[in-house]
């Protein structure tokens, strides 16, 4: 494996996984609209070798296919899967140990090494000024550090084996922050180094931080995987990179000797900036909300270090890949977590966290009473409990009985569900609760609903093949598209506000009603552009499930209340964007026009295009 990021570029260059880009490129939009354009053509990493205003190196698109990402881990996957595996299923090592003793020395080998208290001579100081000031999309609040690996320890228990590494976005420069003393860290109170910086809170002290940027490719991934209980980020970047983690100690601060680059610091308890908007990737922006200020001790580069980034937006992109990896990883972790799941799919298409598909087991229901949900409602708790999933908005959870079902084919696990689903039975609403931070559908910051489809048994009804001819009669129900089968979309005038949709979907349910029962049609979506919901799935499930807010924008044909259950006939989902949502990515015309110099003729990047 790679001890350093510059011999994995090496490599996948010489393999064909790596252009260099020799002109002079802006990091002001520029290199983000350059990455997309690679990115979406399917292209390889990008090596950008003349930023504008640093004399560093950057690098995208490292990540940017699965089959890249498992070129680059080859030596050491088989081993990294073997070893989470015994974590997650420690009985298999006690079955057969000598099977398994190679894992277990593998593991043993991981573990970090501690070189010496001191600066490695090959790093210099530098400021952050020097940095490649990536700014992303045109209304980004300045520049981000988008892979970072944010390192803490537990002010408590000291040491590096009760350290968090994570990857929390960075604002380098905007807003409020004091270039070169500032920057701002994006990071909730439950995660790792929240939680960390509570207990340094407690104590009244700062909570030492290190930015580690670069280093092996291993590490960035470190960063962002959910590990078995127990097992660290470090010792897992050990064990993913073939060779253990060294660091050492300067001025009190951890400084990972692999890394290109090392920005250290403080957060002092209460100190916030507001950080923010940048493009996120649910494909809207994320805002401006107050985060925890960092200030800068020291920053630190490797000689000819290269700055790895990426950018995130509607999906799919980069992360799509990571969450890739990560799953063929991590897959089974959530089944030995949660007896009787079979199956978890955070949907990439729909921004990950908005949309959940789920297969489970249903043997609660004896034979002779008609066959409901029943454990897959406990299943879907234990899902809507358990770590990132936890997120979700919406949860479409099933049973595996007479046919086979992959979660991860979006048009058959749903036409599976709603020719199954009782609307008057099966759906179960969480109120007032929370939602991803990223997130602007709900009632506020991170607070919103959640909703669960279960369907198990026969099926109950055919679904519309085509727009059922009601909608032609129904007055102010514009340009009804088929989606899928059982769900059309339809467009009426814009969002306003919540008090004016009230009446308006209560006489858009009446008026269907009217007209008979509409048993083919389960699912109607009404939104700003039917013509873009019903052009691809991809589409379809990115607005519906990013622009609804479960307890706000359902609404039901002859909807009922039951002993404090809701139900319908039809649900009716308000997908139009709200005034109190985020604003969509939307990328600059003038720059997409700019940057095509690096596509022309004789450019760096002629071949991408032109193929």
């Amino acid at each position: 494996m790679y001890p350093n990021l510059e011999q994995c570029l090496a490599d996948l260059e010489k393999n064909g996984h790596l252009i260099r880009i020799h002109e002079e490129v802006d990091p002001e939009l520029e290199m983000a609209a350059i990455h997309l354009k690679v990115y979406e053509a399917g292209g390889p990493a990008l090596l950008f070798e003349n930023v504008k205003g640093s004399k560093f190196r950057a690098v995208s698109n490292l990540f940017g296919t699965v089959e890249r990402s498992k070129y680059i881990f080859r030596d050491t996957w088989d081993s990294v899967k073997n070893v989470i595996s015994l974590r997650n299923d420690p009985m298999k090592a006690l079955k057969s140990p000598l099977k398994h003793i190679g894992t277990g020395l593998a593991a043993w080998k991981a573990l970090p090494i501690k070189i010496t208290n001191g600066l490695p001579a090959d790093f210099e100081e530098i400021s952050i000024m020097d940095l490649p000031l990536i700014k992303h999309w045109p209304e980004d609040g300045g520049a981000f550090v988008t892979l970072p690996q944010v390192y803490s320890e537990d002010p408590e228990k000291p040491g590096i084996m009760n350290s968090n590494l994570g990857m929390y976005r960075i604002q380098l420069s905007g807003n409020e922050y004091e270039l070169n003393k500032e920057i701002g860290l994006h990071y909730q109170i439950h995660r790792g180094i929240g939680v960390h910086q509570a207990k340094a809170t407690k104590q009244g002290s700062p909570l030492k931080v290190s930015c580690f940027i670069g280093g092996p490719p291993a590490h960035t991934l470190s960063a962002v995987m959910p590990l078995p209980e127990g097992m660290s980020e470090i010792t897992f970047a050990g064990l993913l990179s073939g060779r253990r983690f060294r660091y050492s100690y300067v001025d009190g601060y951890c400084i990972s000797h692999d890394a290109d680059f090392v920005i250290t610091g403080e957060i002092y308890p209460g100190e916030t900036k507001p950080e923010g908007p940048f493009g996120d990737h649910l494909g809207y922006y994320s805002l401006t909300h107050p985060f925890p200020l960092m200030r800068v001790h020291k920053v630190y580069a490797k000689k000819k270090s290269i700055f790895p980034f990426t950018v995130v937006g509607r999906p799919p992109q980069e992360d799509t890949s990571f969450g890739a990896l990560i799953h063929e990883l991590t897959g089974d972790a959530i089944k030995q977590e949660i007896p009787g799941v079979k199956e978890v799919h955070a949907v990439d298409a729909a921004g990950v966290h908005p949309l959940l598909f789920a297969i489970g087991s249903e043997r609660y229901t004896p034979y002779q009473q008609v066959k409901q949900p029943a454990e897959l409602l406990t299943i879907a708790n234990r899902i809507l409990g358990t770590g990132q999933v936890s997120l979700a908005k919406y949860l479409f959870i099933t049973a595996e009985e007479s046919q086979p079902l992959d979660a991860h084919n979006i048009e058959q696990f749903l036409t599976y569900i709603l020719a199954r689903i009782d609307l008057h039975r099966d759906l179960h609403f969480h109120t007032n609760t929370t939602i991803d931070t990223l997130d602007y559908s709900g009632t506020g910051l991170n607070s919103g609903s959640k909703v669960v489809f279960a369907a198990v048994g026969d099926t109950k009804r055919d679904l519309c093949l085509e727009v059922p001819g009601i909608f032609n009669e129904i007055s102010g129900v514009q340009h009804a598209h088929w989606v899928m089968p059982g769900i059309v979309a339809i467009q009426l005038s814009e969002f306003i506000n919540y008090d004016e949709t009230q009446v308006e979907m209560k006489d858009l349910c009446k008026a269907i009603g009217a007209r008979g029962a509409l048993t083919t049609c389960p699912l109607i979506i009404v939104c700003d552009d039917s013509h873009f919901m019903a052009e691809s799935i991809n589409n379809f499930v990115w607005a519906t499930f990013t622009r609804s807010n479960p307890s706000h924008d359902i609404y039901g044909v002859n909807s009922f209340y039951e002993n404090k259950h809701w139900g319908c006939d039809n649900v009716v989902l308000d997908a139009r964007i709200k005034s109190h949502q985020a604003p969509p990515l939307l990328l600059d015309p003038a720059v997409e026009k700019r940057i095509m110099r690096f596509f022309a003729k004789d450019a760096s990047l002629a071949s991408i295009l032109n193929k």
